[in-house]
Order: C-alpha cells, then structure tokens, then sequence
C-alpha cells in the first residue's frame, strides 16, 4: 500500500453563486473567499506561507501566484499553478499536504473563483492538439465532448435517458436544501429534466451545469498543528490522481477512465473499501460524468449505473448520499471553483455542520475531480478522526 499525504483541512470559505458578478473582478472574489476561510480557520494571513491557485485569474496572463499573493498581502514560500480543470479543486488538497510534509510551508491557501460578466465571452488560445482531430468536426467545446460520452455509454450499454435524468433530478433536489445554491427553491422533476431541450445530442439542457461566477478557499495545514486548530479538522486519508488523455477522440474505453485508477488508489491509501464511504462527493459537470464515476468507483458494474440510481436514495438520509449540498447540477459552477464546492460540503459534512442536511454520523466522504472531459481526475478520501 502506498504511503498517504500527511495533512488536514482546518478552514473553509465559499461565496453564494449568482447569475452574474457585475462591477467584480477575480482578484476581489479570490481575496473574500481566502478572508472567509481564513476566519473559519480562525487564523491570520501572516500564519499563510503556502499559495495555490488556479490559472484562470483574469487580471493577468502569467505569474498568477505572485499577483495573488501581493493582492492578499501574503509571503509564500511555496506557491503554485494548479491546472487540472474540474480537478483542480480536489489537486490542491494532496500539493497542499505534501508541501507541508515536506517542510516546503506550514499553512497552505488553495484558492479558485471566477466572475461571470453579462455578455462577457471567454475565447481560449487556439494552439492545442484537440484542434487537429476533434475541432474540424465539430467537437469544440465541453457540450459536444460529453454528449458523445454520454452516446458511447448508451450505445455500449444500452442505458436510458431517464437513468442519466435521475442523476440531475437528485442533485436538484438536495439542492433544496442549501440556501446558497444556485437553484435553491427551483426543483426539477424527471419528467422536467427530460423534457429540457437537447443542447447537444443526447444531452438535455437540465443535464448540464450552469456556469456561475463565486469563489472557495480550502486551508491546508500538518497534522500536528491541526490538532491545536480551534476548528474541526478534516484529514486527508487517501489521495489518488490520472491523466489518460485530453482530447475526447483520444480517450481510453469506457472501463478504463482515469476514474478506475485514482478512486480505488486513493481507497487503497485509506485503507478503506468503497462500502465504507459515508459521503459521495463526486464532480457532476454532466450527469454523464456521475454515471461513470458511480461504476468506477465500483458501486455497480460498468453498464449498470441506471439500476443503480434507480434503486438507491441518494439524500443525506439516504443510503448513498450524493451531492448533498446539490452537486455543481443544483449548487452552480464557478469555473474552476466549482470543482473544489464538492470539498467544501465534504468539511462540512464531516465536521457535522451541514444543517438540514447534515449526514448522521459522517465519518468518510470520497471527493472527485474531473478536467476536460474525464481526463484530468483526482479523488480524495476525507475522514473526520486521524
């Protein structure tokens, strides 16, 4: 078995998601997000000596930490780019853990946020492989890539529109119970969800997440100090991280995801079986997504993630909790931030400070992350005891 990272959560921030950030810049979101988890961890700035964020900050091109780090008003001696898509949130953690294992740092702030300007249109630079044989025949941007997902999964297994339907009316409907999700007293039925308008076939409009602009902030810390922490801590159990491929034209088979690597290595580091997981946070951009995730975390077998919704709960008083806090289908997605959401309800799960919807005796939650289109993906397994 290998050996797991060394290191615990000690603090939180996430910012309520709206439509539109008018008059906001990046930098502004990143700094209340780091100001809410820095009070959450009841810590000051001058306790942070670690910076990791996300390389989208729209206030600059290049040298993002240090930017950053001058807008806080902080001095890392570690500080970093990670740059995983939807798995970046979750890739912090284990960097995080491992810089201060390794005397790097002490405290670590990972951080992502995004604005959503009305009429804003993000273009990126067309100087990427995925150009050469997905682009020319139509396969440009991440509707496209995750229905032809969603397609080969039916195809392949022969798997319905309701079963995939069901996975979005879920996450709508623990939606309703968190005041800051986005679609918060706006619940969805299946008959809903499959009546929405194909996007890009076959995926419907209530399959796929809505972009949201909001921010999270995530402190890292050492076990040991972790346990002087007037908060809770979290502690990373188990980490395990892929990449198989960018391109969706270059992607492995269906079985052999980046997910069937990283979910059962971190389980492995844990030292834990998937039946012991109290929480399942797993990124849920399309529904598509959570169908295999479900498989390759091995609660059913390929193919058979249809029965599998079909015939489990998955609220917080369910006996497979999913997304409590809505999934980024129900919560939004802040861009990247919208990744690390899924580690902020596992703290607060696992801290028992969920509220209505809180997870009776929460002990371990299994996060996912997932960039481009299942091919960057990280998982974590959390634990509420060391």
């Amino acid at each position: 078995m290998s050996r797991k990272p060394n290191g615990a959560i000690i603090g939180i921030g996430e910012l309520k998601p709206v439509r539109y950030s008018e008059g906001k810049t990046t930098l502004s979101l990143i700094a209340e997000a780091v100001r809410l988890a820095l009070k959450d961890a009841e810590i000051s700035k001058d306790e942070v000596d670690g910076l990791l964020v996300g390389p989208q900050v729209g206030e600059t091109p290049q040298h993002v930490p240090a930017t950053v780090s001058e807008y806080l008003g902080i001095d890392p001696t570690m500080s970093n780019v990670v740059d995983l898509g939807g798995a970046t949130g979750p890739g912090m953690i284990w960097r995080a853990a491992v810089a201060v294992e390794a005397g790097m740092c002490d405290t670590v702030v990972c951080v992502l946020a995004n604005k959503n300007e009305k009429g804003e249109t993000l273009r990126s630079p067309n100087r990427n492989p995925i150009r050469e044989f997905d682009v020319p025949f139509g396969a440009s941007g991440a509707n496209t890539s995750y229905a032809l997902l969603k397609r080969q999964h039916m195809e392949e297994y022969g798997s319905k529109q309701e079963d995939f339907a069901r996975i979005a009316y879920w996450a709508r409907k623990n939606a309703q119970l968190n005041p800051n999700a986005i679609f918060y007293g706006k619940p969805a039925e299946l008959e809903d969800i499959l009546a929405s308008p194909i996007i890009s076939d076959p995926l419907h409009l209530l399959e796929i997440v809505m972009p949201v602009a909001g921010g999270t902030a995530v402190v890292v810390t050492s076990e040991e100090k972790a346990k002087r922490s007037r908060r809770k801590p979290v502690y990373l159990k188990g980490a395990g991280e892929k990449i198989t491929h960018r391109a969706v034209s270059q992607a492995p088979e269906l079985d052999k995801l980046p997910f069937n690597y990283c979910i059962p290595r971190a389980l492995t580091q844990a030292g834990i079986e998937v039946k012991d997981i109290d929480l399942f946070s797993l990124y849920d951009c399309y529904t598509s997504v959570v169908a295999v995730t479900l498989e390759s975390a091995g609660l059913c077998n390929p193919g058979e993630f249809g029965e599998f919704v079909k015939n489990h709960s998955f609220s917080h008083d369910g006996d497979y909790p999913l997304n409590t806090h809505g999934g980024q289908l129900g919560f939004g997605q802040a861009d990247l931030a919208g990744g690390m959401s899924h580690v902020i309800e596992a703290v607060l799960q696992l801290r028992g400070e969920a509220g209505d919807r809180q997870i009776p005796a929460a002990k371990q939650a299994l996060v996912t992350g997932n960039g481009a289109t299942l091919s960057e993906t990280t998982a974590l397994v959390l634990g509420g005891e060391q």
